[in-house]
């Protein structure tokens, strides 16, 4: 069954933990990892600094060849790095066991990756090769998929997930809410009537899944 597994690791233990010796106060989220013949290929969001701060930081880390700015939103800057493997350790280790990565968020103390595996023997295959690597993976949730989850995720569009994780983040359920649609669709880049239709549609097609397999 497929299962969804948290880990975390010291920042000073994964390579783009390397920005926070000079850069404390930001924030990293990975976005996704294209792998090469000899290189990773992280992209990357980083928050709380000015774009040239970020590539400064990382100018002098032996597992870099290149960095580049890819575009950028209000406060946070989209990074294309390229990355040797044999300094990637977590990345590298999700590339070769096949892994794949959900989201990846980074602090000045530590990594936070959410993966997830077509069965459980996946993740156990992931976490054994960390430990034979030395990487110190500390694991902190795991879950197995129901068939709710999976027919929900299959029936939503990347663009409702999005906006109903970021509404749900935010507080927009809360009652007060914490968020009006106006300030997500600042934040999604997007007009206050896009929101609102892809929180409709999204909260439709996930009570529609859910009540179909509740009554199966």
């Amino acid at each position: 069954m497929a299962t969804e597994a948290t880990f975390t690791v010291p920042s000073d233990q994964f390579p783009l933990g390397t920005v926070f010796e000079q850069l404390p106060g930001v924030t990293v989220r990975l976005e996704r990892i294209v792998p090469g013949t000899d290189v990773l290929i992280p992209y990357f969001w980083v928050r709380g600094t000015r774009s040239e701060d970020i590539v400064a930081a990382f100018s002098d880390h032996p597992g870099v060849r290149n960095i580049e700015l890819v575009d950028s939103a209000e406060d946070e800057y989209l990074l294309r790095a390229e990355w040797i493997a044999d300094y990637a350790g977590v990345l590298s280790t999700l590339t070769e066991t096949g892994v794949p990565l959900i989201e990846a968020r980074g602090t000045d103390t530590e990594w936070t990756f959410e993966v997830r595996g077509d069965e459980r023997s996946d993740i156990a295959e992931f976490q054994s090769c960390c430990r034979e690597r030395g990487i110190p993976i500390t694991l902190t949730a795991l879950h197995a998929l129901t068939p709710i989850e999976t027919a929900t995720e299959a029936a939503l569009t990347d663009e409702q997930l999005e906006a109903l994780v970021l509404a749900y983040e935010r507080g927009y359920f809360n009652s007060p809410r914490k968020v009006t649609m106006g300030e997500l669709g600042g934040e999604l880049g997007i007009s206050q009537q896009a929101v609102a239709s892809r929180l409709r549609r999204g909260t439709r097609r996930i009570l529609g899944n859910t009540l179909t397999a509740l009554k199966a």
